[in-house]
């Protein structure tokens, strides 16, 4: 994932001249889509600004961690 988050990087500032700042935070996730939910996944990209108007990045995250049942330490989880 490491190497991901550099190339995407490089591609960013290369591609997007005002996004010279542009950076990864230090910590992320990464979970895998199957085939048969590849067009959900690509849909609520597409539409991610107007949801987050109505649920934030964080309150979708912690619920999908929950939701999923995976164990995470609330004290970290932002760090």
């Amino acid at each position: 994932m490491n190497r991901w988050k550099s190339l995407s990087t490089g591609w960013v500032h290369k591609t997007l001249p005002g996004m010279s700042d542009f950076g990864w935070q230090a910590g992320y996730g990464c979970f895998s889509v199957s085939q048969s939910n590849a067009a959900r996944a690509i849909a609520y990209i597409e539409n991610q600004a107007e949801h987050h108007r109505r649920q934030t990045f964080e309150e979708e995250f912690i619920a999908f961690l929950n939701r999923h049942r995976i164990e995470y330490d609330p004290e970290h989880v932002w760090d």
